[in-house]
């Protein structure tokens, strides 16, 4: 019997709503928003401090009774943060909600074609290769060594790796030695210390039977700039080494304008991609000076000419986006961008900073007959809800290109800089 009620408890809707009630709530300066699920039952109000927020629009300080049945309607005049103290009929103590509020921000949504190109922190290991000697063929030593594909070569005998050169200088100097090569390998976020010993080929040359890349380059797409600043962030994912999720250390790099030239379909199964050429002495460049979960980002030094939207629009935080039509703003053909309607069909619910925080379904015929969907080098083009800037586009479904993830504009706003990191947090420490 007791587990019957439980079960009736958990299921009926008063009880939902009083379990879904959120216990933190960002808001943007100046933006009305209603907080749901409404409260199912009388409920007693206040606000730890006066004139950040009104509820219902009366200022808190003193206390309001809110009716049953009603959102909480909150407009936040003032960046800071506050607490409500909540209590059920007046006398029963039920919840604190901190509530964060945040400056408003414009951006000028991107959607352009991006030429990536970075130089890593080390040496990727991207293959091996069996050496031929002049006694027969001698299996990859760095792969006996226990050297991974996907392994980021930081030193060699000590020296920090910078071009593929260097690498083969010291595999020189150390194969006509007879010494092994000392390499200090990152792998995981952890850093191992292996020796390969170089064996000789018929050329005479000394190899370590590894092949690796000092870069990387592709096409992407720009999801905003800060007009005043020049910040801009894009990609919305990271750029990750052969067969790893993690970001890709950068030691420099830079984005260029880039031309479609075409565009391979995306089929169930098979991701299509975006064919670009770089133009890297026209128009709009910038550098890149981080890499991480949610993107690149860094300075332009030259603005886009061609925009799709040309002035700044606010940004919508994750609590503000919801299920239903958008738009995302992207490249198919040339170097202009254009709008293509989307139905944001999923919002996860994301209090802390995570990638793939929604999904999205593609319904332009025009997107849909030209592309398949969503494919590689859309990574990035922003999506338009409701006038304002709320994610990009990351990954397409491999097995329905028509559908795609995308992250929340806010994390990639935080991480390129726009927010100072003490605007977040302080709710956490008001509580």
């Amino acid at each position: 019997m007791l587990i019957a009620v439980v079960l009736l408890l958990t299921v009926s809707t008063p009880l939902q709503g009083i379990i879904m009630f959120p216990d933190h709530i960002r808001l943007s300066q100046g933006q009305l928003q209603e907080i749901k699920p409404a409260l199912p039952f009388t409920t007693y109000v206040k606000s730890a401090q006066e004139g950040i927020l009104e509820v219902q629009g009366r200022d808190l300080s003193n206390g309001w009774k809110i009716v049953p049945g009603a959102p909480l309607t909150v407009t936040p005049h003032q960046v800071g943060s506050t607490v409500l103290e909540m209590r059920l009929f007046g006398f029963i103590p039920w919840r604190r909600v901190v509530v964060d509020v945040v400056p408003r921000i414009n951006v000028v949504p991107g959607g352009h074609s991006i030429g990536v190109l970075v130089r890593s922190s080390g040496l990727l290991v991207v293959g091996y290769a069996d050496l031929a000697t002049e006694s027969g063929t001698v299996a990859s030593p760095s792969r006996q060594a226990g050297i991974k594909q996907g392994d980021l070569i930081l030193r060699a005998n000590g020296q920090i790796l910078i071009t593929i050169e260097q690498l083969t200088s010291i595999v020189q100097h150390s194969g006509h030695k007879q010494n092994p090569v000392r390499l200090t390998i990152q792998r995981a976020g952890r850093q191992l210390h292996l020796q390969v010993k170089p064996v000789q080929g018929q050329d005479d040359i000394f190899r370590l039977g590894l092949y690796v890349k000092d870069g990387s380059a592709g096409v992407g797409t720009l999801t905003f700039y800060d007009p005043e600043t020049k910040t801009y962030a894009a990609l919305g994912h990271p750029i990750v080494g052969e067969q790893s999720e993690e970001p890709l250390p950068v030691r420099s790099g830079r984005i260029v304008k880039a031309s479609i030239s075409g565009i391979q379909e995306g089929v169930a199964g098979v991701p299509g991609e975006k064919i670009g050429v770089f133009k890297a002495q026209t128009e709009f460049s910038g550098t890149i000076e981080q890499n991480t979960i949610f993107g690149i980002s860094g300075h332009l030094q030259e603005r886009p000419r061609e925009h799709c939207i040309a002035h700044p629009v606010p940004i919508a935080l994750a609590t503000e986006v919801h299920t239903g039509p958008a738009e995302i703003i992207t490249v198919l053909q040339g170097d202009r961008p254009e709008r293509y309607a989307v139905e944001i069909s999923r919002v996860y619910q994301q209090q802390q900073p995570a990638g793939k925080g929604l999904i999205i379904k593609v319904t332009d015929e025009r997107l849909l007959q030209k592309a398949g969907g969503i494919v590689q080098g859309m990574s990035g083009s922003p999506i338009i809800q409701d006038g304002r800037l709320v994610g990009a586009v990351t990954h397409v479904m491999v097995n329905d290109p028509t559908r795609g993830y995308g992250v929340f504009i806010e994390w990639m706003v935080r991480e390129c800089g726009l927010w100072q990191d003490n605007i977040f947090g302080e709710g956490a420490a008001a509580s």
